[in-house]
């Protein structure tokens, strides 16, 4: 099938879609934000059923990244437990393709609403296509790709209207869509052409620090929502106190020490399987970068060209990964009484020192230590500036007028040096509290059509198309763009949170 060609394409991303989260009895709380009663699957019907109804024929969809969540799937069958270690127990299995096929197995039959969506919609003759983002990088196991095609059941005469890109596509040769993540130095797949690595034994899928972050550390802390800050994010001391009392301290009694832990196992993997050199096969790889130039519809010098714009991975600098991690904030606390101690030790050699010249020292260096923390601040911000940054260049290395990401959780429409800027938000499970009873943020779609409503529904190549940025809601879509467009929500990654 043609992809270069398209009147409708409608783009949607960070789905974050991920297997059911059973009920606990006695912690309630635990991961509510996952249960299956907070799924978008049944807003994602009626967004695709209105866009089969009002657009007409040909519809182009494209998934903009984190449409899957492979970095939070947590449940493992009996036989798996025999398979898994036990890291893989506590934070989910590695990225080796098997193991990446469990997860998406587990992903895949827990959203039949999703799935018999796609399918129908595919049936009618629109065709689907997937943009790897940073949480679903998985989808670059080939036989991951396939059990979406097998789950979804379609015909041989439908199959070559689902597509999966790596990075990027370009649509109608006037609209670049890319996940974004690939401006985010914590997130960035440092070698989206060869992802692969060879730790050992074994070749898996290269994650990104973000990823590492969110399966080590925030899947060990079921009351912090990964798509809202806001859930765990107070407005000041008193509101921190009484939300670590009345729910942290009732149910996850040894948080810090679950971080601490996470924290350190994410640093060392990240840095660890950060260096290791990507699995690569000089025969084949001129071959690679034609394939995932076709699939994106355009040439091997565009693929070179984009990858040039992406940014210097964080693992390569350790101080901002123990900065993003909080561990530069546990050093200097564990240094201070380390120091305090040798101090009050050194009196005691020479008099019998009171306790108190141990906590005086303490007293008079945390002034220091809360100076220095307020004053460090993280470079997640300048990150996301690095997208919009690139928007006019991606723009003229494609030949497009239109760029449209996601990744942030920032839904944004602005016009950069003459280009359309469109960011689509998110559609994940995202609330302003634990208990999930306040809804957070917008689902947002882009939408790019025909300027002039002359144009017939089914023209095979219109001149021109106009890019509108539209929040979805019960009663429709409603459209932003053209007006000053609101920051729902903070970012989804955990590196934008917690990290």
């Amino acid at each position: 099938m043609d992809f270069k060609s398209a009147t409708h394409t409608f783009v949607i991303s960070d789905f974050h879609l991920c297997e059911a989260e059973p009920a606990h009895p006695f912690n309630p709380l635990w991961k509510r934000f996952k249960r299956r009663e907070y799924f978008v699957d049944e807003q994602f019907r009626a967004f695709v059923e209105y866009i089969k109804t009002n657009v007409g024929h040909s519809i182009e969809l494209v998934f903009n990244g984190d449409t899957f969540d492979f970095d939070s799937v947590l449940q493992f069958s009996k036989d798996e437990k025999e398979q898994a270690s036990w890291l893989e127990l506590k934070r989910g299995f590695t990225a080796e393709a098997h193991k990446s096929g469990k997860k998406f197995e587990r992903i895949l039959n827990d959203h039949p609403v999703f799935i018999q969506t796609l399918r129908e919609f595919i049936l009618l003759g629109h065709r689907v296509i997937f943009v790897i983002g940073n949480h679903d990088v998985e989808l670059h196991w080939p036989g991951v790709r396939k059990m979406l095609s097998d789950t979804l059941n379609l015909p041989l005469s439908h199959r070559d209207q689902l597509r999966f890109c790596e990075w990027f596509y370009i649509s109608n040769s006037d609209t670049l869509i890319e996940h974004g993540n690939q401006y985010d130095a914590y997130s960035v797949c440092i070698n989206p052409i060869h992802p692969l690595i060879k730790k050992g034994r074994k070749i898996l899928v290269r994650l990104p620090f973000g990823n590492l972050a969110n399966k080590y550390i925030l899947n060990g802390m079921g009351l912090f929502n990964p798509h809202s800050e806001a859930s765990f994010i107070k407005n000041g001391f008193l509101d921190y106190v009484d939300f670590y009392y009345r729910k942290i301290m009732r149910t996850q009694p040894l948080l810090m020490w679950t971080w601490f832990w996470g924290a350190m196992i994410t640093l060392i993997t990240a840095v660890s399987e950060g260096l290791l050199p990507a699995v690569r096969d000089p025969l084949t790889s001129d071959a690679r970068i034609q394939d995932i130039a076709k699939r994106a519809n355009t040439t091997p010098a565009s693929v070179w060209a984009l990858r040039e714009l992406h940014v210097h991975s964080a693992i390569f600098n350790p101080i901002k990964l123990l900065r993003e991690l909080w561990l530069d904030r546990a050093l200097f606390i564990v240094l201070i009484v380390f120091g305090s101690f040798q101090f009050f030790s050194f009196l005691n050699v020479f008099m019998n020192a009171s306790v108190w010249w141990f906590i005086i020292p303490v007293l008079i260096l945390t002034p220091v230590f809360l100076f220095y923390a307020k004053s460090v601040e993280s470079e997640v911000i300048k990150s996301q500036a690095a997208a919009r940054d690139a928007v006019a260049v991606a723009s003229q290395l494609t030949g497009t007028h239109c760029v449209v990401m996601g990744h942030t959780h920032l839904e944004a429409f602005e016009v950069i040096a003459g280009t359309t800027s469109i960011n689509t938000g998110s559609w994940s499970n995202a609330f302003k509290d634990v208990e999930c009873t306040l809804p957070y943020g917008k689902k947002c779609f882009a939408w790019i059509r025909p300027k002039n409503a002359d144009v017939p529904i089914d023209s095979p190549t219109p001149s021109k198309r106009e890019s509108h940025l539209f929040e979805w809601t019960l009663a429709g879509p409603v459209l932003l763009s053209g007006s000053e467009v609101p920051s729902a929500q903070s970012s989804g990654d955990i590196v934008n949170q917690s990290a």
